[in-house]
């Protein structure tokens, strides 16, 4: 199986393993044919983000234990669904973006400008 590749080209870096995300809970936004939803943006969630998607009816903030799932708070970094992420942006509401842990997947949904548009900073070394 060959690595995954972000949208800037270069490896997948991993999104988070606290709390565990990505499709295939690899703490990764890795995508593939079961993942009809294509959770393949990193996102740093904020409470508008969060308060818009319980609006919509998936409330991201109550912990679902069935799933293993402790809910998310703002600061948590989540695997989004692309889908998701270009509807937030249309609603401004859009949270920022880890373009290194972003599967290229992702760009089938959403334009490369608008993920940068939206890219959280890298924290200097």
């Amino acid at each position: 199986m060959e690595p995954s590749l972000n949208v800037l080209g270069g490896p997948l870096e991993p999104c988070s393993m606290d709390p565990l995300t990505g499709f295939y809970r690899n703490g990764c936004c890795d995508t593939g044919p079961q993942d009809r939803g294509s959770h393949t943006v990193c996102v740093i969630t904020t409470a508008e983000f969060l308060a818009m998607s319980a609006y919509l009816g998936n409330d991201l903030t109550q912990p679902r234990p069935e799933f293993n799932f402790p809910g998310l708070k703002p600061g948590d970094r989540w695997c989004l669904c692309a889908a998701r992420f270009l509807q937030a942006a249309q609603e401004y509401a859009a949270p920022q973006v880890v373009l290194e842990a972003t599967h290229i997947g992702a760009l089938s949904v959403v334009p490369l400008e608008l993920l940068q548009a939206h890219a959280a900073q890298s924290p200097l070394p």
